[in-house]
């Protein structure tokens, strides 16, 4: 397996890091019923995998088991993610879990499945560090300590620590997937064969849920809402099928850290797009995590 990413690939990683950043901004600004949003998103996922499973080959039986962690991984990386939402800003809360997840998939595929380090892959997750001590501070805007009321204190801990818990989720579903689609077999078929599988087994139940929880907000919400489900799905699940493909195309940190460049498009959409404050401080760390993201993915520097 190649040390470096070919071009393809990593042109392939940015567009999908624009997609995650999109229908996570989608979702986002939903004013109405989010669950239901992200029931309409994951299920768009579990009817595409249903049209394309008949018409590929099995997947190997080693998958099976990735496939099946990843689907419990999921359903946590949903509910901590919704959680950060309800809490936080888009560009506190998004930068934070997506940009922590590399800083573990660099732990546990350099502990766990002996993908080594280089010295500027290790310089990488330190400035990804930095930037994201940075960006999980609170956004004073010069005012004094006891401006900043005690709920607001309380909501910005609790986006932290949701959008860390995400963070982790996505490391873990990373390595699952990358082992998963590594397993399921020799061919472009097969990869996409793990993927149609794992839409379809992970996709049904967060709307499941959402109705079973309120069964007539829901299905009064969707009546009128649900194109904006569709659209996020079809862009969510179209971007994590590159970044599951790029998966069995080189080493996990540098797809997962390239992925998650996704932090700036998301950052920029919660400040232009959702009228979110960003400021010099959120500029500069965003620029760092990038900067750090880059740095992994770039071909041996010294």
């Amino acid at each position: 397996m190649a040390t470096v990413l070919d071009p393809l690939v990593i042109a392939l990683l940015l567009a999908a890091a624009l997609m995650h950043a999109t229908w996570n901004a989608l979702l986002k600004s939903d004013r109405g019923d989010r669950l239901a949003t992200f029931g309409v998103i994951m299920a768009m996922g579990a009817l595409q995998g249903a049209i394309l499973v008949p018409f590929l080959p099995m997947i190997d039986p080693a998958a099976w088991k990735w496939a099946a962690c990843s689907v419990v991984i999921h359903t946590l990386y949903y509910i901590f993610l919704l959680k950060a939402y309800a809490y936080g800003d888009l560009s506190h809360a998004y930068p934070i879990a997506r940009g922590s997840g590399p800083l573990l998939v660099a732990v546990f595929s350099g502990r766990l499945l002996g993908e080594a380090l280089r010295v500027q892959d290790v310089l990488g997750v330190i400035l990804l560090s930095a930037g994201l001590i940075a960006l999980a501070l609170p956004d004073r805007g010069g005012r004094a300590t006891e401006a900043v009321s005690p709920e607001a204190r309380r909501r910005h801990r609790l986006t932290t620590v949701f959008a860390l818990l995400t963070g982790v989720t996505i490391a873990l579903y990373i390595v699952a997937d990358g082992l998963g689609v590594r397993a399921a077999g020799p061919t472009l078929e097969h990869k996409i064969s793990y993927i149609a599988w794992l839409n379809l087994l992970e996709g049904p139940w967060l709307l499941v849920f959402a109705l079973w929880r309120r069964p007539r907000a829901v299905t009064s919400y969707l009546r009128t809402n649900w194109h904006r489900g569709v659209a996020g799905g079809l862009v969510a699940h179209g971007g994590y099928g590159i970044a599951i493909w790029a998966l069995s195309q080189g080493p996990m940190v540098h797809v997962a850290a390239l992925r998650e460049t996704s932090v700036l498009f998301g950052a920029l959409m919660g400040a232009l797009l959702l009228g979110e404050s960003f400021g010099r401080r959120r500029v500069a760390a965003a620029g760092v995590i990038v900067a750090g993201l880059v740095l992994m993915n770039a071909p041996r520097l010294f």
